[in-house]
């Protein structure tokens, strides 16, 4: 195991915005339609930090959903589809005065989580689970540089959506390091 310990460091570097995307890959982006106001812009997060880092538009699949019960059957059907480098789960939840939260964020996040601990390509949980709308927008902000969408982890505003999808990147990266290991533990430049 710790001779993999290297690669996996080499993976988390320093250049981490580099155009990670410009190798043709697709990425689907499943959505809530619930809260529209919050997820329009998670999905623009996601879309513009995708393409901050090259990725091409036109690869970027919209596939939207009722809410966020629903978002897990989808990001399923993605997967199943073969079509997609990695898929992005988009959506809001926010906490009313009945224990329905509960039921749709928990059903929603483990969905989700069963579905990335299986699937041959990585699946990403973009979705807001806030208890007022302010804190919901105040993790669906539109920012000024896409390219440092982690910039709110310190209190600011920040877009989850964004966070997501270069989350995804860097989990294409470990999926296709792991999935091109032979097994012996020498990498396989050298």
């Amino acid at each position: 195991m710790s001779e993999r310990l290297p690669r996996v460091a080499r993976l988390r570097g320093a250049d981490e915005t580099v155009a990670l995307a410009d190798r043709g890959m697709d990425f689907a982006l499943v959505a809530a339609r619930f809260h529209s106001d919050v997820v329009d812009r998670l999905i623009e997060g996601a879309a513009a930090a995708l393409e901050a880092r090259g990725a091409d538009p036109e690869k970027l699949e919209l596939v939207e959903v009722p809410g966020a019960f629903e978002l897990p059957a989808a990001a399923d059907l993605c997967v199943e589809s073969r079509q997609f480098d990695a898929v992005i789960a988009l959506g809001c939840v926010l906490r009313g005065e009945t224990p329905h939260f509960d039921y749709v964020a928990g059903e929603c996040a483990r969905g989700i989580a069963r579905l990335a601990r299986r699937a041959a390509v990585p699946v990403l949980f973009g979705v807001l689970t806030a208890d007022t709308p302010a804190q919901a927008a105040h993790r669906s902000a539109l920012l000024d540089d896409w390219a440092q969408p982690a910039a709110g982890r310190h209190g600011g505003p920040s877009n989850k959506g964004a966070e997501a999808a270069v989350a995804a990147l860097e989990m294409i990266e470990v999926f296709r390091e792991w999935s091109d290991d032979d097994g012996d533990g020498e990498d396989d430049d050298g």
